[in-house]
């Protein structure tokens, strides 16, 4: 370009490409403030209402913020004069594109969405989510993470999790111990109940109420099975497992039962 042309482009049309460069300036700077102000007034209301998973309350500023400046670049764009429709479609048509290609990962993310409003478990507790029982780590957008009983980390998609079963051991107070005793035929069923009720009442952990259930369920070659069940937090499940089979066999042992003998199988000879 010569020096003449750009003179010409200076003396006809550079005030008015000035105050374009002045006026866009001035609306990138006022219109990231007001992005800001809009956002920290967005952050407190959500904040406020205490109903929101933190997690959750970034991703809902990051994605306003996103939407908010793309807005403003299309603002600025209008200020030169250039036609933004082809850049709205632009836009529109990658985000298909992308939501197409991540479709899956989108799943997950609006189970995460559901999820963090329903609050059907939180970070902590014991659940069986997806196939997977452990405990709640963490509580993300697309996925859950569990701690397992084997202290294995794994991970979970959300909408796996969603669409499955959700069992929470930890939402009620107390959860049910299940151990079955065998005793010989012959020996006295009804006196190996009571011995078992006390004894097992007598466990750190067990709770009162309800009250350890105890009685017969079975019928072997080998004699009788009794279902022995006590109540208690889930914190203390395997503690008070372990013990109500101790106590089963020190209850027995006390007793003086025989303990039972496998049938054998006789040959036709």
């Amino acid at each position: 370009m010569s020096t003449e042309a750009i003179w010409n482009f200076l003396s006809t049309q550079g005030v008015d490409f000035g105050l374009k460069i002045l006026g866009a300036i001035a609306a990138w700077i006022v219109g990231r403030w007001l992005i800001g102000f809009g956002l920290k007034l967005l952050g407190l209301a959500i904040q406020r209402g205490g109903k929101v998973d933190a997690t959750l309350q970034r991703y809902l500023l990051s994605i306003c913020s996103v939407m908010l400046n793309i807005v403003l670049i299309l603002a600025i764009l209008g200020i030169f004069g250039v036609n933004t429709t082809s850049f709205a479609a632009l836009l529109a048509g990658a985000g298909l594109a992308i939501g197409t290609a991540w479709g899956g990962l989108l799943t997950h993310f609006a189970a995460g969405v559901f999820m963090q409003v329903l609050r059907p478990y939180k970070v902590g507790d014991f659940v069986t989510v997806g196939g997977v029982t452990g405990t709640v780590k963490e509580l993300g957008l697309f996925a859950t993470t569990l701690i397992t009983p084997d202290n294995v980390v794994t991970v979970v998609g959300n909408n796996k999790v969603f669409t499955d079963t959700i069992q929470n051991y930890s939402a009620l107070p107390v959860r049910r111990v299940d151990c079955t005793a065998k005793v010989a035929n012959g020996v006295n069923v009804p006196d190996a109940i009571v011995r078992l009720k006390a004894a097992v009442a007598a466990i750190p952990n067990v709770a009162a109420t309800p009250a350890p259930d105890v009685d017969l369920i079975q019928f072997t070659p080998e004699g009788p099975v009794l279902c022995v069940r006590p109540y208690a937090h889930t914190d203390h499940y395997w503690q008070v497992f372990f013990d109500t089979n101790r106590a089963i066999v020190a209850t027995f042992g006390a007793a003086g039962y025989p303990v039972p003998e496998t049938p054998v199988a006789h040959r036709n000879l």
